[in-house]
């Protein structure tokens, strides 16, 4: 069943989407909007345990993929990595979509994701989604360094060639984002890039403004 692109924009009108690039303060902003509004976040990387649960090798290959260790995860070409990832977002949307008009029936939601601009534009106003974004260069030191990252960060240390994997990552991380980086300042959607001399209640300031909530 396919639903058209206004009826899904209709019951997701009381979700707020907080995307863009990694390591652009997605997170951060969600969680910090979420407490200071007394409101649901949806972080979709913490529901993909769920999804996998229901998912089946027929619909959702990527999102079953199995890897034998690190090794294997970080032994594919640039290629089969952005593919898998892609693969990996395109197979949760359906999932995503059906929680956030579930959850969103009582109030406003946060979902903090990593939705292209093209599949945002499938579901939702402008008006209603904050890209936060940071040059893609060289995100893999940033990612490791977070706390709620550690797996990833214990799990890329664990190959063989540690410096190989990393430089997988760093590239694919960087073709994946760079141009929807450049891209996104250049779009109809309200942006903002990270700055570290930016505090996180300013940030959320600047959100929350454009949001046009109030206490």
């Amino acid at each position: 069943m396919v639903f058209q692109d206004n009826i899904i924009k209709e019951y997701l009108s009381n979700v707020y989407f907080i995307t863009g690039t990694p390591c652009g303060g997605k997170t951060t902003v969600s969680r910090a909007l979420g407490k200071k509004y007394g409101l649901s976040v949806y972080d979709i990387d913490e529901m993909f345990p769920t999804y996998q649960g229901i998912a089946d090798e027929a619909h959702q290959p990527n999102m079953l993929k199995e890897f034998r260790d690190a090794d294997e995860f970080f032994g594919r070409s640039v290629e089969e990595y952005k593919a898998w990832l892609m693969g990996n977002l395109r197979e949760q949307l359906d999932f995503i979509i059906l929680d956030l008009i579930k959850l969103s029936q009582k109030g406003k939601v946060i979902c903090d994701c990593h939705f292209t601009m093209d599949q945002i534009k499938q579901f939702s106003d402008s008006s209603r989604v904050a890209f936060m974004i940071t040059d893609p260069s060289d995100l893999v030191e940033t990612y490791c360094d977070r706390p709620d990252h550690q797996d990833f960060s214990d799990f890329i240390h664990s190959a063989t060639d540690y410096e190989k994997a990393k430089r997988l990552c760093t590239q694919t991380l960087y073709e994946l984002n760079m141009e929807p980086y450049n891209d996104i300042k250049n779009s109809e959607f309200f942006w903002l890039e990270r700055d570290t001399l930016r505090s996180v209640n300013d940030t959320v300031a600047i959100v929350e403004k454009h949001f046009g909530w109030k206490l």
